[in-house]
């Protein structure tokens, strides 16, 4: 076994090997770009080497600094993590004439799965169902869009080298097809240096599945089963699950079968992924093997009790696979759901700055319920635009579907993320959705169930009287630990006030309390809306999750601060409350609303990004649709178009500049 190795990545992922790592007795070494030098994988591992810069290409895709950091620590292997150099064959063959084994496939493996045209040759010959589809040279845009129609619309347009939803487009018609081609290559080229792309059939009403297998260098496979991965956005997974709940146990076993073939047909030796799309009639098509862990791998640890981590460390060092096909366990069901530093209202577009809070829920077991977090953040920490957005991936298991769906609701509702915006509200509401939780799912449900756009839902009846109830609470709270002050001028005096109002949102909604509130903890009778809500909890003012019980219900309310009130989110739904006394109230209605200031006349960059192209000129007419410009952000080319017909009267920005968020990039006559 090993006695050091070197992780040549960052964020969750390291921190994830680091662990496992630990736990096994080997020491570890973590490499830094010079904006991660605080980070926590840094912290975390036994020693660290800087690398070079924060742009990717000049550090963590660096082959040789890597390689140099190895030999100044004296790491004897690599866990390349997954993104970055851990599907690039050339730095494994290069880790193998410097005699540091690679925590991964051999070359042969990775270069014949990372490319995807000849992956699809190789898992034909080995017998795995593939989508119809054109693999050879694609000469230029015009070719793109000659392909596609011959293929059928609609079409999926991919890069060969990709991974991570970048360099992947699906095009309805020949205009998108063209523009598709452009915008897939250019990601391509930006984000894996080779431009390659080929054009597939794409499969409507679609679902992803993926098979976890296992390989040792002893010709050993066996397939751990699956995970399903269909809440996707941007091709980008978003929330994942194992099992799936589509699947019956004979398509688990022909999909498992497959998987395993093509892991043999290419000597595989780790753990890898073989992912497939599912129609609707349960026919499904190889998509791509991923040669890699898995962003999603936990849950599948949670399910089969492997760890999936410890299993590659072993193989690498020369150990068989221990565990055979018929040893291979399903217990229960386990959910992930990535947390993402981006705004759902605003598109799911990036968001960057400092985590000035950051408190995530308490891993462990609770009851039948287990939940874990994978992270590489703390409070404090910077999210900047150079890597991907990705701040965490919370995960909980129970016995069954509907349960573990619960348990990551409450799980979310006790996330605590502030300097940023973030998906958590997208997350939470998400698990309240009636599809969602039937298990109805395809890749395009966020598009047909968000069609205009994710807003934060106005609370429905139980959320408004939570909500009512908990701002009333800590109205109270607020109120006592003012009246305690000492040298106060005009302390309260006299009986708590029995009748209140509380302003949400834009309703006035009359609450009464039936008991006063004697002290900390609260525990208290609301009545509301002709019921009455029995409210317990210790909350003190200052603690950003309110927590307690309602009428015997274990609640967790976010609550924030705001001028005179207190911004409350529970489920997805979100409000802002104002607690005042009734003749307050009457007043409060008389008072104007303010109003926004009008922007439609003007293109802000709708995140922090840099500018690839201005596609207008000043004086130029444009049609709607027609593209503005194009920003990148966090490896993610954005195009921006214009939303309606009109004339660019002004341009305010140009090609490499670095924008903020809703920075002016053109105006409009």
């Amino acid at each position: 076994m090993f006695k050091k190795i070197l992780i040549a990545n960052r964020g969750e992922i390291a921190c994830r090997v680091i662990k496992t790592a630990r736990r096994m007795g080997i020491a570890t070494v973590a490499v830094y770009s010079d904006v991660d030098v605080d980070a926590v994988h840094v912290e975390m591992a036994d020693e660290a080497v800087e690398i070079g810069p924060a742009p990717a290409n000049q550090s963590y895709l660096s082959i040789d600094r890597i390689i140099a950091a190895c030999k100044e620590s004296g790491a004897e292997a690599v866990h390349p993590g997954y993104g970055f150099l851990s599907e690039n064959p050339d730095f494994c063959e290069r880790l193998e004439a410097e005699g540091i084994a690679f925590i991964g496939p051999k070359p042969k493996a990775i270069r014949a799965m990372g490319d995807k045209i000849t992956s699809k040759k190789i898992a034909g010959e080995a017998g795995v169902s593939t989508v119809p589809g054109f693999v050879g040279l694609i000469e230029n845009a015009d070719h793109a869009a000659a392909i596609a129609t011959e293929i059928g619309y609609p079409v999926m347009i991919k890069a060969s080298a990709g991974g991570g939803g970048k360099g992947m487009r699906v095009a309805w018609d020949d205009d998108e097809a063209r523009e598709g081609f452009a915008r897939s290559k250019s990601e391509a080229a930006s984000s894996f240096g080779d431009d390659r792309i080929f054009i597939e059939k794409f499969v409507e009403e679609p679902r992803h599945i993926e098979i976890q297998v296992l390989a040792d260098g002893f010709g050993h496979a066996i397939h751990l089963g699956e995970r399903e991965c269909s809440i996707q956005r941007r091709n980008q997974k978003i929330v994942e699950e194992a099992p799936s709940p589509f699947l019956d146990e004979e398509t688990r076993q022909a999909m498992g079968a497959q998987a395993v073939a093509l892991a043999k047909a290419v000597d595989y030796q780790s753990a890898g992924t073989v992912e497939f799309i599912a129609d609707k009639d349960k026919n499904f098509y190889f998509l791509e093997m991923n040669t890699r862990l898995q962003v999603e791998h936990p849950v599948t640890e949670l399910v089969a009790g492997i760890d999936l981590v410890e299993q590659m460390i072993r193989i690498a060092a020369g150990e068989k696979l221990k565990i055979a096909q018929k040893d291979v366990r399903r217990d229960g069901w386990a959910i992930e759901s990535r947390i993402y530093a981006e705004d759902p209202t605003r598109s799911f577009l990036p968001s960057i700055g400092r985590l000035t809070r950051y408190r995530p829920p308490e891993e462990g077991e609770h009851g039948a319920v287990a939940v874990r977090n994978d992270t590489g953040v703390a409070e404090g920490s910077e999210i900047s635009m150079f890597y991907d957005p990705m701040i965490a991936k919370l995960c909980t298991h129970a016995p069954d579907r509907l349960q573990a769906i619960d348990a990551m609701s409450d799980a979310l509702d006790r996330f605590v993320v502030d300097g940023i915006e973030h998906n958590i509200p997208f997350l939470a509401a998400l698990m309240r959705h009636p599809r969602w939780r039937e298990g109805q799912l395809s890749t395009s449900f966020i598009a047909e169930e968000y069609p205009e756009g994710f807003s934060i839902s106005e609370p429905d009846k139980k959320a408004r009287a939570i909500f009512c109830a908990v701002a009333l609470a800590v109205e109270l709270l607020r109120r006592d630990r003012l009246d305690r002050l000492p040298g106060r001028l005009a302390p309260h005096s006299g009986d708590i006030k029995r009748d209140w109002v509380v302003k949400l949102g834009k309703d006035y909604v009359p609450v009464s309390l039936v008991e006063g509130m004697a002290s900390i903890p609260t525990e208290v009778d609301i009545q509301l809306d002709g019921e009455t809500l029995n409210l317990v909890s210790s909350w003190r003012p200052g603690e950003p999750v309110w927590e307690g019980r309602i009428d015997g219900r274990e609640v967790a309310v976010q609550i924030r601060p705001v001028l005179n009130g207190v911004r409350l989110s529970w489920k997805g739904f979100a409000a802002t409350a104002h607690v005042m006394l009734p003749r307050i109230a009457e007043f409060d209605r008389l008072m104007p609303a303010r109003k926004a200031p009008d922007t439609s006349r003007m293109l802000l960059c709708p995140m922090p990004g840099l500018v690839v192209s201005i596609a207008v000129d000043e004086g130029q007419q444009v049609k709607a649709g027609e593209v503005l410009a194009v920003v990148e952000a966090m490896k993610m080319e954005n195009v921006l178009r214009a939303e309606r017909d009109c004339t660019v009267s002004a341009i305010k920005a140009a090609p490499g500049d670095s924008l903020a968020v809703d920075a002016v990039i053109m105006e409009f006559a």
